[in-house]
This record gives C-alpha cells, sequence and structure tokens, in this order.
C-alpha cells in the first residue's frame, strides 16, 4: 500500500472516540489522511500536516469534521489559566473552544483556503457529525443572511 491516499483526500476532523470516520464517510483504509485533533479546529500543526500531505503526497481535497456534543463547545480559555497555576507554566498553545458548530468549521474552511502554504484551496468541504444519528450535515461557507 502506498503513503499516497487513494482518493486524493485529507481530512481534517476531532480526536473524538465515538466518530469512526471511515464508516461515516464510507471509506476504506488507504484511501484518505487522517488529520485529527481536539475540536478538528484548524491551527498552525494542521496546516503543516495538510501541507505535507499535499505537497508530498498529492492530497487535493479538504474534508473538515466537526461534531455534536465536542468537548470544546464548554472548554473557553480559563482552561489556560488553570494549567498554568497547576504546573506553574502557561501553555503556548490556544484552547481554540468555540461556542457555534458552524460557524467554527467556517473559519476552519477560511484557514484552510487563505493559507500561503496549501496548494489545493479549491475543494475545501465542511461538515458536522451528529454523534446520536451517525449523519452529516454538509456546512454552507457563507454565513446564513440575518433575518
Amino acid at each position: 500500500m502506498d503513503a499516497r491516499p487513494v482518493r486524493e483526500v485529507a481530512i481534517v476532523a476531532c480526536m473524538d472516540a465515538r466518530i469512526d470516520l471511515h464508516a461515516a464517510l464510507g471509506l476504506d483504509l488507504g484511501d484518505c489522511h487522517t488529520i485529527r485533533n481536539a475540536g478538528g479546529v484548524v491551527t498552525d500543526d494542521i496546516i503543516r500536516s495538510l501541507t505535507i500531505s499535499q505537497r508530498a503526497l498529492g492530497t487535493r481535497s479538504v474534508l473538515l469534521i466537526h461534531h455534536t456534543g465536542c468537548g470544546l463547545l464548554n472548554l473557553t480559555e480559563d482552561f489556560r489559566h488553570e494549567l498554568e497555576l497547576e504546573v506553574g507554566q502557561k501553555p503556548s498553545w490556544a484552547v481554540e473552544s468555540f461556542r457555534d458548530l458552524d460557524q467554527d468549521v467556517r473559519q476552519s474552511m477560511a484557514r484552510v483556503r487563505t493559507s500561503p502554504f496549501l496548494l489545493h484551496t479549491d475543494d475545501v468541504r465542511g461538515f458536522v457529525f451528529d454523534v446520536s444519528t451517525g449523519l452529516l450535515r454538509e456546512i454552507d461557507p457563507a454565513p446564513a443572511p440575518a433575518a
């Protein structure tokens, strides 16, 4: 098996153990690169991994997947302050918590689309995975107009 994904897709998703990405998307081993972190947010390290995935291993599409019931919906940047009090050092990283799943997916799509390091930014799609139903809901990159 080659390290290059057969479907030329990289998926960024939350590390939540309830999400079986291959089953949810109907993928087999070798079909995609899977990059996971807390919240599935696009951080500098995610951009690093996507850049290597595209430039060295041939991916052309990016799927971003957040999910219902995510732990980052309940955290705040106070988490960093609590860690600093406990260990005596403030983390250099942001928690990247969010309150609105759809808006954070849009933000993640924008971060990918505007990265100067990525070759392929046209095929970037975002989804919210419902952990109760197992269904994916695609997010429109443009926010809905105010009523």
